[in-house]
């Protein structure tokens, strides 16, 4: 680097003197000749020339003194090339001899494992991939368990809700009814007429409605005991036509018992058009209407059964506002599903496909026919509205007061209760609990393991729906409690 600048230097003098003597009359020129005289030195040549002439001495010079510094280090770079060169190709050939080391091992040490463990290399992937599954699907079986969990308690939470809002929404009031009625008399002696000479009217009376007419020292009045409705009304109507009429005598009853069945039928059409109304559905059949009324004079466990379906409808339409399903099915279905029970007497079968087939037969849809049928398990539920028609069934009829039993009646479904669980092997004591709403089985460790304890739920539970009738639903829980005792001396 020294030299070039030196070089650079003395190139830069030499060319400074070299215009100054181009410039300068009389001078000699680089070459060592004399110069020529003024005359002669005007006429050959112009100061444009000597200019140029001075110039290409100047970068003559320039390349001659250049030259060698350029080419030394042009000579050094090739020389670093090439060694980078040779340094390159040694560390190839290196590369190369130890990628062949490296696979040599590789194979000596697959072999040697393969020696060890008597599995191919194939053999030994597939058994780690089957490994390495097993602990996926675990992980994976996990997860889901921890998912359905945690659904589970979101979707109980939310249940909880949607249930408490539409039951706090919807304050029905609740009469239990029985199988009895009461006419007023206006006066007792009318107890005399009623039954006439030798009874002969109150056998008439009997005879015509099918009621049974209890005439006791009840003062001013008398008890119509039945377990249909219907036709205790019909003689609840005949006998307050005739003490109006004041003429009771044999035909005259009979006249009176026909014209009271008219009114009847008018009375259960003008009841059916109240209920759609309150439970705001539209275009329902007349037929439909009028079989919707005579639910007007049946209970179910002292519920009014019309009331009920009313309920029921607008419990439906409440939840299923909350769930998105279509509020119109759920409301139309809702109150038609127990319509079954109004002719169960007259077709044969449950009243939740009697129901069903009698909605299909007056243009109700598929859809409303379906949530019907599966109000009671009769089919499986296979939409959200059927699901929504069971909850509200079962919300309406488990509501304080709304449903009652005679004690006989409780004493007696707490005793089968306990004899058809008591039935089964293995089974060591049985306890009725929570009113009959629940029953505890407690099993012999020794004759019942865990899983046949999981499936005896299953059985007695399917057992009690098949064999029992009850309001709501039963809980059965079945306990095995293993214990292991020693004495320490």
């Amino acid at each position: 680097m020294v030299i070039v600048i030196a070089a650079a230097l003395v190139a830069t003098g030499i060319i400074v003197a070299a215009v100054l003597a181009t410039r300068t009359p009389g001078a000699r020129s680089t070459d060592g000749l004399v110069a020529l005289s003024g005359p002669q030195r005007a006429r050959s040549r112009s100061p444009r020339e000597q200019t140029l002439a001075g110039g290409v001495a100047v970068e003559a010079i320039g390349h001659a003194l250049l030259a060698p510094a350029v080419e030394e280090s042009l000579a050094r770079r090739l020389a670093e090339v090439d060694r980078r060169e040779r340094d390159v190709a040694t560390r190839d050939q290196s590369l190369a001899a130890e990628r062949i080391e490296l696979t040599r091992l590789r194979d000596e040490l697959t072999a040697a494992l393969e020696r060890a463990s008597g599995l191919t290399a194939g053999q030994a992937r597939q058994a780690l991939l089957k490994d390495v599954e097993d602990a996926a699907r675990h992980d994976r079986a996990k997860l889901l368990r921890q998912l359905e969990e945690e659904t589970k308690r979101d979707a109980a939470r939310r249940v909880r809700s949607i249930l408490s809002v539409a039951m706090q929404r919807l304050a029905a009031s609740h009469v239990a009814e029985t199988t009895v009625s009461v006419v007023e008399l206006p006066a007792d002696d009318m107890k005399g007429r009623i039954i006439g000479r030798e009874g002969r009217n109150i056998r008439a009376l009997e005879t015509l409605t099918g009621v049974d007419f209890i005439i006791d020292d009840t003062p001013n009045a008398v008890v119509l005991s039945a377990f249909d409705g219907v036709r205790r009304e019909i003689a609840r109507m005949t006998l307050q036509a005739l003490l109006q009429d004041g003429r009771i005598h044999p035909a005259r009853i009979e006249e009176t018992y026909y014209q009271a069945k008219s009114d009847l039928d008018a009375r259960m059409q003008q009841l059916g058009e109240e209920a759609v109304l309150e439970a705001d559905v539209q275009g329902l059949h007349p037929e439909l209407v009028t079989i919707l009324g005579r639910l007007r004079f049946r209970t179910s466990y002292g519920q009014n059964v019309l009331a009920h379906s009313v309920e029921c409808a607008n419990l439906a339409a409440m939840m299923a506002h909350e769930l998105g399903a279509s509020p119109v099915t759920a409301r139309r279905a809702a109150l038609l599903h127990d319509i079954g029970k109004a002719v169960s007497h007259e077709v044969d079968g449950p009243h939740a496909l009697v129901g069903g087939d009698l909605a299909r037969r007056h243009g109700e849809s598929e859809a409303v026919a379906h949530a019907m049928e599966a109000h009671h398990n009769e089919v499986e539920p296979q939409t959200v509205e059927a699901v929504i028609v069971q909850a509200a069934d079962a919300m309406s009829g488990a509501r304080p007061g709304a449903r009652g039993e005679s004690l006989e009646q409780y004493v007696k479904r707490l005793r089968d209760l306990e004899h058809l669980a008591s039935q089964h092997p293995g089974v060591d004591k049985v306890y009725a609990m929570q009113a009959g709403q629940e029953i505890r089985v407690i099993v012999a460790p020794e004759a019942v393991d865990d899983a046949a304890a999981a499936g005896l739920a299953r059985v007695l539970a399917r057992q009690i729906e098949q064999e029992l009738e009850y309001p709501g639903q039963i809980k059965v829980t079945v306990i095995r409690e293993s214990r292991a005792t020693d004495v320490a001396h």
